[in-house]
């Protein structure tokens, strides 16, 4: 399985850089990435905030889970695509988004529900 090293990386190649080329852009210590993907170690947080505030189009989902694409601009041109699908396609997806949007606020009005009512029974 591949972990947020191995993504890192992938994310480097991507971009053209050397590991050290990385390391220096976000102010890590020579050999950080190098030495992080050799032992299979986790990246710190305060790393992962540095990568982001350096490349703030890397996305951050993507590097820590895997989930979605490397880049957000990737997934705005995915969104952005929809105007060229079928419209029976758009539809479905139009439906689709309904339904979870009353989903959402079925559960939405059980936790207020829920809210108020534990407030009535603390008066």
């Amino acid at each position: 399985m591949l972990k947020t090293i191995d993504r890192l990386i992938e994310f480097i190649n991507y971009a053209g850089l050397s590991a050290r080329q990385f390391d220096i852009s976000i102010g890590a210590s020579n050999g950080y990435t190098l030495r992080m993907h050799k032992n299979r170690a986790s990246i710190g947080s305060d790393v992962i905030e540095n990568i982001i505030r350096t490349y703030p189009d890397l996305n951050v989902v993507w590097l820590l889970t895997g989930d979605g694409k490397m880049l957000k601009s990737q997934e705005e041109e995915d969104i952005l695509d929809f105007d060229q699908l079928p419209a029976r396609k758009q539809q479905e997806i139009e439906r689709i988004i309904e339904v979870k949007i009353r989903e959402r606020q079925r559960e939405e009005l059980k936790e207020l529900l829920k809210e108020v009512t534990d407030e009535f029974r603390r008066d």
